[in-house]
């Protein structure tokens, strides 16, 4: 049902970490996904730890499906000196499309425990359905 923008980006993700050609382990994508069918709707599951609610936004255009999330930075006092920081701050962006089988006019999104949850259900004309046989053909006698 989805379709990655930009094919090479994963390839080039595990050859990196097969190879180790960086000299060290890569980061993992800031905005991990899975997806899957349940039943009679798409169901996606983005990954958001530490971003607010209101720091989420979702465009659909047609069938491309933009998420974007900003992790802002937590206020500190200022006699407060960093030793690490591992956790990317900044906005984040994850484009997905779509295929034509999904009802992308009725997408539900949920945010819970820093998992966004969107349910897109499989648009009606993708569903199975049975086709009726009509009857015999009709014939009309002519008289000449």
């Amino acid at each position: 049902m989805l379709m990655r923008t930009d094919p090479f980006r994963e390839l080039d993700r595990l050859t990196q970490q097969l190879l180790n050609t960086t000299g060290t382990w890569s980061r993992p994508s800031p905005m991990p996904m899975d997806a899957y069918r349940e039943g009679e709707e798409y169901v996606i599951a983005l990954d958001l730890p530490g971003v607010a609610k209101d720091a989420i936004d979702i465009d659909v255009e047609r069938n491309m499906l933009t998420v974007k999330a900003e992790r802002r930075p937590v206020p500190r006092a200022d006699d407060v000196q960093m030793e690490l920081s591992e956790r990317p701050l900044g906005v984040f962006s994850r484009q997905l499309v779509l295929a034509d089988t999904l009802d992308t006019e009725r997408i539900q999104a949920d945010y819970d425990a820093g998992v966004l949850t969107l349910r897109i259900p499989i648009a009606e004309r993708a569903k199975p359905r049975k086709v009726s046989i009509g009857g015999g053909s009709a014939h009309r006698e002519i008289s000449g």
